[in-house]
């Protein structure tokens, strides 16, 4: 069992289709695991979940020093937070309007902006520096650009790879639902090649086409770091050059924690 004088941080990534869990250490992150994210939860689901993703490491409550909740999942809020309360002790932080990112938001309502956006931008302007831009596969596909004063100035919101190809079979009776693999060629010669080539290579010339609409909106190139589902696969196919962070938000939520920590009284 970890030592119970080791403090960690849990940071919970509620997305609509996956949930991502982060152990912190210090500023180290020790471990990560990824879960379905469910239409209904329960309070009780929640705790059992966490139980079993803290004891996987072997850690118990008293090694936690606190947690912070990061859901664009509004239903399943609650239950995350009493669940997240219960295995702490105390109450988490809940990324939303009244807590600092410690980023100056340019948007025309910050309010508006997704918890799993602001954790993605105080990430990136931490690990990477200013100007960046990120882009983060998911449900949907979400470009956010940082300038280089470090301020989020915008960004854009696509449907993700996966809900495309939902699309496509839901819509089309003859039209089967496929893997998300590029084809070996950009003209399929079936149906299922077709529709991958449209589905992911559609994508990949997506991203590429928007980084470059970007980069003549701002008049430069900035890095691109890449997150979210199938980022590693997604990056070989890209012309552009980017940098793959997998646990980007995760890191940008506990980023949002230490800046919301108190000093401590002299």
């Amino acid at each position: 069992m970890r030592d119970s004088a080791e403090k960690s941080v849990l940071a919970v990534d509620v997305g609509n289709t996956v949930t991502d869990l982060g152990l912190f250490a210090g500023d180290g992150l020790v471990g990560t695991w990824k879960l379905t994210t469910p239409e209904r939860l329960t309070a009780d689901e929640a705790w059992l979940r966490l139980r079993e993703v803290l004891g996987s490491l072997g850690v118990d409550d008293a090694a936690l020093n606190g947690a912070i909740l990061g859901c664009v999942v509004p239903p399943l809020s609650d239950a995350w937070r009493e669940a997240l309360s219960r295995v702490c002790g105390a109450r988490p932080l809940v990324v939303g309007p009244g807590l600092r990112s410690g980023v100056r938001m340019r948007y025309d309502d910050p309010a508006e902006v997704g918890a799993d956006r602001v954790a993605d931008v105080v990430a990136a302007r931490e690990r990477y520096g200013s100007p960046v831009v990120v882009v983060d596969l998911g449900t949907t596909t979400n470009f956010e650009v940082i300038d280089e004063a470090g301020d989020f100035i915008g960004g854009i919101i696509a449907p993700g790879v996966a809900l495309g190809a939902r699309s496509l079979n839901a819509a089309a009776a003859r039209l089967p639902m496929i893997e998300l693999r590029a084809p070996s060629s950009v003209i399929g010669r079936n149906t299922r090649a077709a529709m991958e080539s449209g589905v992911v290579l559609g994508e990949v010339a997506r991203i590429d086409g928007l980084l470059d609409a970007i980069a003549s909106e701002t008049g430069r190139h900035a890095p691109v770091v890449l997150t979210g589902d199938g980022a590693p696969e997604i990056a070989q196919l890209l012309r552009h050059e980017v940098r793959v962070d997998e646990t980007l938000a995760l890191r940008g939520l506990h980023g949002i924690w230490k800046a919301n920590q108190r000093p401590p009284r002299a």
